[in-house]
């Protein structure tokens, strides 16, 4: 076997054992608005069926700005996402591409549907 070759099915198997542990690990919320968020939940598109607060899995219980949140009992597919913000908003972020083992970010312009409690 050439060495040129060697060294191509060793990137070859590199590249597919990193892959195979992106997907071990769960997807993370990267905080990209200005706002502290301090709930995160997650529905199926357009069901409106909103699972548990994510935020639980941080320490202080909320997500500062460019923070990462890990998110759990999500498996990969697209979600709408319900923000609450600690200046009291609730807003809503239809369509989401959630991947595990992949960071997903959600910023100012993306938030619609905006209400204040």
């Amino acid at each position: 076997m050439k060495s040129s070759t060697a060294v191509l099915l060793f990137l070859a198997c590199v590249a597919s054992a990193t892959a195979s542990l992106a997907l071990d690990k769960p997807p993370q919320f990267w905080n990209l608005t200005t706002s502290t968020v301090t709930g995160l939940e997650i529905s199926k598109p357009g069901e409106n069926a909103f699972q548990s607060n994510q935020t639980a899995n941080d320490p202080d219980g909320q997500v500062e700005h460019d923070e990462r949140l890990k998110i759990t009992g999500v498996e990969s597919g697209t979600y709408d996402v319900r923000l609450t913000l600690k200046d009291g908003r609730t807003c809503l972020v239809r369509n989401v591409n959630i991947l595990k083992g992949k960071p997903f970010s959600i910023e100012d312009k993306n938030l619609s549907d905006c209400s204040k409690r």
